[in-house]
């Protein structure tokens, strides 16, 4: 919602001498929002799971970082090229908010990225040590003892 805000406001101004910061925000924007939007409209129809062999977690973290880091380098360049009109002034305003609550998110996206592979490689060395354990613990007896039992 902060993504689609800033785009409308950033979409609201008439005229620009330098325009490459506007363009680049504007750009920004509206990347993030339809990305984060396809992703959304995937995760709430369920239909992730039909494609099992993406790593969801990873795209979302992928995501929201890059979201994170695109969305505040605009948001430091139109602060910094702006001619103080309230639509600009709102668009920095409303994409420092969407940089905040994309990192929140990208924060939340990699607790639950790391979990599901770290669980997975310890589980799996878990495994192999004790494995290597049950195989030493075997106790070798004498033949003859074997015959007597």
């Amino acid at each position: 919602l902060l993504a689609l805000t800033a785009f409308i406001c950033i979409e609201t101004i008439m005229e620009c001498s330098p325009c490459e910061g506007l363009y680049f925000f504007e750009f920004v924007s509206c990347s993030a929002l339809v990305v984060t939007g396809a992703l959304l409209l995937l995760f709430s129809l369920n239909l992730h799971t039909r494609i099992p062999q993406i790593n969801w977690n990873l795209t979302d973290l992928v995501n929201t970082g890059l979201s994170t880091f695109f969305f505040f380098i605009a948001s430091v360049v139109l602060a910094a090229l702006n001619h103080k009109t309230g639509a600009e002034i709102a668009a920095v305003v409303f994409g420092f908010l969407a940089t905040a609550v994309y990192a929140v998110n990208a924060f939340v996206a990699l607790r639950t990225w790391r979990p599901s592979g770290g669980q997975q490689s310890s589980r799996q060395g878990s495994d192999y040590i004790r494995a290597r354990t049950e195989s030493r613990e075997v106790v070798h007896r004498p033949d003859s003892q074997r015959l007597d039992a």
